[in-house]
Order: structure tokens, then sequence, then C-alpha cells
């Protein structure tokens, strides 16, 4: 019997990248496709599915080489049913995705959420896997997240936990999209410190935080962490401010779960060690079992934009 494969689908509102994936993780081969939100689900799932039988095609691979296909979506998901109970920005609504993408491409297919699916694939095949309990969480527009259990995505009833951005650090803080105030979200996504630097730009005119962003326009999530390197002092408290809430929600996640390791991604991560060095302090300051007692490692995420192809691969790979 020859080698198995796996196909991992990434999908997102602009694009869809896929993979072929061997037994071990090893990608063959990646192309990506455009998704449009004015496409039917229809459509987009025969999209998918010829974006999978083009590189199975480049690659020389049958249908029977290809144990199934996994899909990692926005939204809402009940991926024991492999349906997109919401996905609001395509405007989809109780889409069965695995079964129209299935249905063209006689494989079988499953799918999961796209933040579960980027915390699976750096839990088996990047940052985290040296351990058997790893939390990923995404700095992004918000903060987005997943949670790996011995070895296992955690997706809990209905595939409708994991929202780690929607946990409360400030009562009666800033309103969140959800409903709720002061979710870890509103306070450590990139939009949140991007929200912030502007704020403080215009409380100091004299800032460096201006000669990094000429306008509030080219504000981004580099720069107050640029200006604080050069030391500035508005920048600085942005910078403190902001690792102070990253690290609240850290360490709430810390005492709910004790993984081994978080793995921070997304765009503010590359900050590298002026965030997580700081962040770690914090942390190990605020949790409850010290470090010593449950070590926990706070690492930066490693498979960059291919997680949530990984992931949905290692998805499949468990689900088949």
């Amino acid at each position: 019997m020859g080698m198995k494969y796996y196909i991992g689908i990434d999908l997102g509102g602009m694009s869809a990248k896929a993979g072929i994936l061997d037994e071990q993780g090893v990608v063959r081969l990646k192309k990506r496709c455009v998704t449009r939100a004015e496409d039917t689900p229809e459509q987009t799932a025969w999209n998918l599915a010829g974006l999978s039988l083009e590189i199975m095609g480049e690659y020389g691979l049958e249908r029977e080489d290809v144990l199934a296909v996994g899909i990692g979506s926005p939204g809402i998901i009940d991926s024991r049913r492999g349906v997109v109970v919401n996905w609001s920005n395509f405007g989809w609504t109780d889409v069965p995705l695995a079964e129209l993408v299935s249905s063209h491409l006689g494989i079988p297919v499953f799918v999961t959420n796209d933040a579960n699916a980027a915390a699976l694939g750096e839990a088996r095949f990047g940052s985290g896997k040296s351990y058997a309990d790893s939390v990923m969480i995404t700095l992004g527009t918000g903060v987005g997240g997943g949670i790996v259990m011995d070895g296992k995505l955690v997706e809990g009833y209905r595939s409708a936990g994991g929202e780690l951005g929607h946990t409360v650090i400030r009562q009666g803080g800033i309103k969140c999209t959800c409903g709720r105030r002061g979710c870890f979200e509103r306070y450590a996504s990139a939009t949140a410190l991007q929200r912030d630097t502007a704020a403080a730009m215009l409380r100091h005119r004299d800032s460096l935080m201006w000669e990094e962003a000429p306008t509030l326009e080219d504000v981004s999530g580099k720069t107050a962490f640029a200006a604080a390197r050069r030391g500035d002092k508005a920048a600085k408290k942005i910078v403190n401010s902001y690792i102070r809430s990253l690290g609240e929600g850290i360490a709430n996640i810390v005492n709910l779960l004790r993984p081994q390791v978080v793995i921070v991604g997304g765009g503010v991560s590359n900050e590298g060690e002026a965030l997580l060095g700081p962040v770690r302090q914090f942390v190990y300051r605020n949790i409850l079992a010290s470090k010593e007692y449950a070590p926990i490692e706070i690492v930066r995420a490693s498979l960059g934009n291919d997680a949530g192809m990984y992931g949905a691969a290692a998805y499949a790979m468990d689900r088949r």
C-alpha cells in the first residue's frame, strides 16, 4: 500500500488556500483560488472541489490516494455535521459545506472553524508539537483561538466553545461586537492596539509615534512598539498597557485550562520577545499554581498564514 495523503483547505473571505499533506504532515504542494461573497455556497463549494482536484492532478494523485479533505472556515461551524451555521461576511446560514464539496470530489470532507484549525495546525505541526496540551491565541482584527487537549481539538457542545476572545477582562469595559462589555478582544487585538495608539498620538503631538506613522491612517500594530524601542514615553505607556491586557487574558486561560504551552500568533506576535518576555512575567506573577509546579511556556506561532491549512488537514486526519 502506497503513501496516503490529505488535503487541508483554509477558506477566507478573499481567497482559499489548499495544500496536499502526507501522513507525516509534510506539505507536498499548495495553491490558492479566489473566493467571493457574491458567489452562492454551491459555487464556492464547486471552486474548493476544483482547487482540490487541480492540486491532486498537478501532484499526480488519484481520488483513492487522498483519504480525506479538511476545511477551516470562518463563522460558527457545526463540525459534527460539516455545516456552516452562520458566516456573516458571506451571508451564509446553514450551508452544508462538507456535503457540497464531497459531492463534487467523492472524498470524505470535514469542516471546522478557521481559528480552531489554526490552533490544531500549530499544535500538531508547529510551535506546539512537543506538547499534548496547547492553547493558541491569534491577535488580529479580533482575538481568535483554539484549545487542544491531549492532542485533540476541544470544540465544546455543537462546536460553539473555544471563543477565547469573548471572555471578559474588564467588567463594564468597552462594548464588544458580541454585545458584552470588556471582552479580551476589545483590549488585546491588533485593532485595539491601533485604536489606543492613535488616541495616544492625538494626546501627544510631540511623540515619536508620529515619525513611525505620519498620519493616523498609517498607524499599525507596530507603531507603538517601534517608537517605544526608541525611548518614546507615550509609546511605552501604550505598549505596557497592551501587555497587561494580553497578560490578563492569557492568565485567565492558564488558570482555566492549564495547557503546557500558549502559542501566540497574528500580526502583533511579530514583535517577538519585546511582547512575549513581559507577557510571560505578567502571567507567571498572576496565575494560581506556580510555573515551577506546572510549567507553562508562552511562545510565538511558527506556521504563519499556513497554520489553518495544516490544521484543516490534521482535522481530516483525526475525523476520518
